[in-house]
């Protein structure tokens, strides 16, 4: 069973940029599709993005779209979140999830694996 740990996450301001990382062990990440997803307070936790298992199929919410990039490198088990010109209303726990299924989707559910998350929190 694979184990998935968030890291990157902290204090930035509007507009500047980090990048979280998904380590994985107990477990080859290749063989999942992996997503990511974040919480805010009193709000459900959203789908942000997702890659496929070998064909880097990407998507990404529209709020997210042309600032974040997910990218994967099976070779270290990591997936990663690039998060450019980011805004206060990024802010949330980010979580990382795996799935088997071959085509990733948008829907919490669809993924059985789950990191613990890492807290990102964007001033104005």
């Amino acid at each position: 069973q694979v184990q998935l740990v968030e890291s990157g996450g902290g204090l930035v301001q509007a507009g500047e940029s980090l990048r979280l990382s998904c380590a994985a062990s107990g477990g080859t990440l290749s063989s999942y599709a992996v997503g990511w997803f974040r919480q805010a307070p009193g709000k459900e936790r959203e789908f942000v993005a997702h890659i496929s298992r070998s064909l880097r199929i990407t998507a990404y919410a529209n709020s997210v779209k042309g600032r974040f990039t997910i990218s994967r490198d099976n070779a270290k088990n990591t997936v990663y979140l690039q998060m450019n010109s980011l805004k206060p209303e990024d802010t949330a726990v980010y979580y990382c999830a795996a799935t088997t299924k071959v085509v990733p989707t948008t829907t919490v559910q669809e993924y059985a694996y789950w990191g613990q998350g890492t807290q990102v929190t964007v001033s104005s």
